[in-house]
């Protein structure tokens, strides 16, 4: 379990309300009623009162519905719940026991802002005032000021987090890559992402035809007997149509950006993967320069849903799985066949426990992918897929790749790229550390899943990557952006 124990149990359970009353079809009348039913008072849970963990109630309700939870909507899948930011300490400069309260008061001299003045026993500083310059903390001779880096802003890899002037943090959103690395450091459940359930059940409940397509990051996360045909059995269950494991996904564009390397190796430029799409939005809008060197092969999410759509032209596609940035590359990318929605593993969960549907051991029998493509969601993957595809295809080269394992290195890979001192021919990018399986909704630590993880994919049979396309009809629909 998370160290966020308790926000990711009241998160569940709003997640559920409304995955209930939606299906019901009691949301519109429920809406303003369920913050009384979680939190039916009159003692608080978990905050200062009952009225202000309503008031969060009902801004996580306006996230699930896919809704910014204040007025102002600036596009961001990733939103601050400034009811429950409030409880943050708002000063990043924290005046200590150390401080002797010495004449000298250098620190009230260093500060330019008057933010600082004397205490009966120790320095104040005034959050209003103070503008985190930390001149105050450089003067002190005794190191009596400290500097507390909030989680947030601690764990954003862009530096997109600031706070106003009453020290609600604010996300920057042309900075951010939603990422969503922020959302389980916060100790309070500040930073959530709008959700497209409220979208999959009118999408269930009306006569389209809806398809699952689940991450290749799953396989291990739910143990060893939670096999794909677990998933395929329970999501039928709860009303999907298909269900198609989105490794096949990873096959595909592993020829499509195989074939992609091998022509830039011949003429010599340096290219990056484009499956993960907080890369993605990190080179975007971080290292613009180098957009031309990003593959323009679809990700496997988008792969899986250009296929079906290519069968079934009305399909309405449900990308499942650990990543909050994938739904920012179904809204936010404008990728034309890509997946209509995306839910983490919490939403999904939600809108089976609403039908009272739970994943079941079942026979390990339901293979679409190789092995391969089944390891996309590891670090590393990609690359492995890649030369594994090249080597099939008689298109083996010495290439060299730069693996990007993590937010850090993937900046480091960038930088070098775009300053022109990338050694590797090409670069593999994940921004979380592990790869997807280490993704911000994971349902289970990668350490601990990664034994489950292997049995089950070493369970699947040897089937090379080019002999798997075989199967499928990949010239009904294009494989590049």
């Amino acid at each position: 379990m998370f160290a966020d124990e308790n926000v990711i149990k009241i998160k569940h359970e709003v997640l559920y309300r409304v995955a209930k009353a939606a299906f019901d079809g009691e949301l519109e009348e429920k809406r303003d009623h369920l913050p009384f039913e979680i939190i039916p008072g009159p003692t608080p849970q978990f905050r200062c009162c009952v009225y202000k963990e309503r008031e969060i109630i009902r801004q996580r309700i306006r996230l699930v519905e896919g809704k910014a939870p204040g007025s102002v909507d600036d596009g961001n899948i990733m939103q601050v719940i400034s009811s429950a930011c409030e409880d943050c300490p708002i000063s990043s400069y924290v005046v200590t026991d150390n401080c002797q309260n010495c004449l000298g008061k250098a620190c009230i001299n260093a500060c330019r802002f008057g933010a600082i003045t004397a205490g009966e026993t120790r320095s104040k500083i005034d959050p209003v005032k103070c503008k985190e310059c930390g001149m105050c903390a450089k003067s002190c001779p005794y190191n009596a000021i400290a500097y507390l880096k909030r989680p947030c802003k601690s764990a954003c890899p862009v530096d997109a987090i600031t706070y106003d002037e009453n020290g609600i943090s604010i996300i920057d959103e042309k900075k951010c890559i939603r990422c969503g690395l922020c959302i389980h450091r916060c100790p309070f459940g500040a930073i959530g992402s709008k959700t497209f359930i409220i979208d999959v059940i009118n999408a269930i409940k009306s006569d389209k035809h809806v398809y699952a397509m689940l991450a290749p990051a799953t396989e291990g996360q739910f143990g060893e007997s939670i096999t794909m045909e677990s998933w395929r059995n329970a999501v039928k269950k709860v009303g999907f149509d298909e269900f198609v494991e989105v490794g096949l996904g990873g096959d595909m564009t592993t020829a499509s950006e195989g074939d992609e390397w091998a022509e830039a190796y011949k003429e010599g430029k340096k290219k990056t993967t484009s499956c993960c799409p907080a890369f993605v939005n990190m080179v975007r809008k971080h290292y613009p320069e180098l957009i031309d060197n990003v593959s323009t092969t679809v990700s496997p999410m988008c792969a899986v849903s250009r296929m079906i759509k290519a069968k079934d032209p009305d399909a309405y596609t449900v990308f499942i799985g650990p990543c909050i940035s994938k739904k920012s590359e179904a809204a936010e990318h404008n990728i034309e066949g890509n997946a209509d929605a995306v839910l983490t593993y919490s939403e999904i969960r939600a809108i089976m426990r609403a039908k009272n549907v739970e994943l079941e051991p079942a026979e390990n029998t339901y293979q679409e992918s190789s092995v391969y493509g089944k390891r996309f969601g590891n670090a590393g993957g990609v690359t492995n897929s890649v030369l594994q595809y090249l080597k099939e295809t008689d298109q083996e080269m010495e290439a060299t790749v730069f693996k990007a394992n993590g937010a850090a290195e993937c900046k480091k890979g960038l930088l070098l790229l775009r300053s022109g001192k990338l050694p590797e021919d090409f670069m593999e990018g994940m921004v979380c550390e592990g790869g997807c399986v280490g993704g911000p909704s994971s349902y289970e630590e990668q350490l601990k899943a990664r034994k489950a993880r292997d049995k089950l994919i070493d369970k699947a049979d040897s089937r090379l990557i080019s002999e798997n396309l075989t199967n499928y009809d990949l010239d009904s629909f294009s494989m590049h952006r």
